[in-house]
């Protein structure tokens, strides 16, 4: 047997016979069967190529080249089976339907709200204004008495606030970095602070409980309010358009005296009157004013030598009004239809 097997006679039956049975095949499950008895490790063909060493010496290499010769044969004839099978319907394997359109890629993009911090923090870092942070987890002293706001008045009513433990809290605006600020800072200081904060608001049209602020601060000899006017001002046209005309109307916050809220025109009826803006053509985007001196010497500032002035808007409101966006819930929810409209 071991000379029948180890024969060029042998071989040439051999190929001739898995030739036919890959041929046969009718579905890609039995031809890999065929390929596994005839080409595998343990297949037919292997068993002759390990007994070769037992035929005569003179033998050898007409057998080996036969061999070689039947196991390409071999390969050739499956390859082209598993081919026609796999382009025929039905052949074992899902076909793919080529006429189905192509699936778009989807890609990330930058979300509306901190598009419109870029933006607002390129345009003051124009003016000479460095961008800074603080801690979301703050200390009374910093969120409240730094700023003229004894945690018994009335003014700390004016923020409904997250406690995390005696004395330490969820900061219910960005101004507690002014005065980390100018406690390690010797003026001039021009910075503008963006984060997160968080109120016990509601979560309806024009309020969330965690939103973000971005807090402006200069400080210097001689700053009056000709300078910061002109200041907001500049920041208006350049994020608005030339055309939006800004007021200030007084205000009171404990940490700025004078105080204003400013407010630019309205940008669906330019200030004729209209349901965004209630009728009176104007849009609140920011309170501000000129810096209290309680706060200067609180920090250890020369309130005789040093004015400065500070402010804070909502970036998501701003966002509100340059892409006409009617509820500030839609910026939080997720929803990928909306958000890529600003890719």
């Amino acid at each position: 047997m071991s000379e029948r097997l180890a024969s060029v006679e042998f071989l040439g039956r051999l190929e001739a016979e898995g030739v036919a049975a890959i041929e046969a095949a009718a579905s890609l499950n039995e031809l890999d069967e065929v390929r596994i008895r005839y080409l595998g490790r343990s297949g037919q063909l292997a068993g002759v190529l390990s007994r070769i060493g037992e035929a005569p010496p003179e033998a050898r290499p007409r057998i080996g080249a036969a061999a070689n010769a039947a196991k390409q044969r071999l390969q050739e004839a499956h390859d082209a089976r598993q081919a026609a099978l796999e382009r025929s319907e039905g052949g074992g394997r899902e076909v793919a339907d080529l006429t189905l359109p192509g699936r778009r890629v989807w890609s990330g993009g930058v979300h509306p709200i901190t598009r419109v911090i870029d933006e607002i923090c390129e345009i003051f870092r124009e003016l000479g204004f460095s961008k800074v942070r603080g801690p979301e987890a703050e200390t009374e002293w910093y969120n409240f008495q730094a700023l003229n706001i004894p945690l018994e008045h009335p003014a700390a009513d004016m923020w409904d606030t997250f406690y995390l433990a005696d004395g330490i809290l969820l900061r219910s605006h960005t101004s507690p970095v002014q005065a980390r600020i100018m406690e390690t800072h010797e003026p001039p200081v021009r910075v503008v602070v963006p984060g997160l904060c968080y109120r016990r608001d509601p979560f309806d049209p024009t309020h969330a409980p965690a939103f973000e602020q971005i807090e402006g601060l200069a400080v210097d000899e001689g700053i009056d309010f000709v300078e910061f006017r002109s200041t907001i001002d500049h920041f208006v046209h350049r994020f608005f358009g030339r055309q939006t005309r800004t007021r200030f109307r007084p205000a009171y916050f404990p940490f700025t005296e004078p105080s204003a809220e400013v407010d630019v025109s309205c940008h669906m009826c330019g200030g004729a009157g209209c349901s965004t803006c209630k009728g009176t053509g104007w849009i609140e985007i920011m309170g501000s004013g000129m810096v209290h001196p309680a706060v200067f010497e609180a920090v250890g500032y020369d309130p005789e030598r040093y004015t400065g002035y500070a402010f804070g808007m909502g970036p998501a409101r701003i966002a509100m009004a340059r892409y006409r966006i009617p509820d500030i819930r839609l910026f939080y929810e997720g929803d990928v239809r909306f958000l890529e409209q600003f890719r």
